[in-house]
């Protein structure tokens, strides 16, 4: 998260070729594709250093977010919209968000499922495609 902070705030000053460095840099490091470019909320984390994290550039996502490994946050075909994502979710290994979906606060969304359509808020989702499975849920009961 710190080479992300540190892309995003060159980034937004619009100072061209650091972004890229620090985009090279987390590419290598941790083998993900997390660009400067996302906007990503405080609090935010990465689960085993986020080994094979792939968020598109125009992806927000809230703040307190917790993010497993070879998750893949990112467009469709067809389709210009990419997720976002609300406050306190969880989004556990393997998952994979789709398309130009809102994923509402306090969400937790399984291991592997395949998101598709909108999550509302307080709810788990899991399957493939993604179904929710339970509402007007804790998420701190989850992780």
């Amino acid at each position: 998260m710190l080479l992300q902070r540190i892309g995003h705030f060159f980034y937004r000053s619009h100072i061209p070729i650091l972004p890229k460095l620090c985009n090279a840099l987390i590419r290598f490091i941790h083998n993900s594709a997390v660009f400067s470019e996302s906007k990503i909320g405080k609090g935010t984390t990465f689960a085993y250093s986020g080994i094979g994290v792939v968020i598109h550039k125009r992806c927000v996502i809230g703040e307190n977010f917790i993010i497993g490994s070879n998750v893949t946050l990112g467009g469709k075909s067809q389709s210009q919209g990419v997720p976002t994502i609300g406050n306190g979710c969880f989004i556990a290994t393997g998952a994979k968000l789709l398309g130009d979906i809102h994923i509402g606060d306090n969400c937790v969304i399984g291991a592997n499922a395949v998101v598709i359509s909108n999550i509302p808020s307080n709810c788990i989702a899991a399957g493939v495609p993604a179904r929710i499975i339970q509402r007007d849920i804790n998420p701190k009961d989850y992780y």
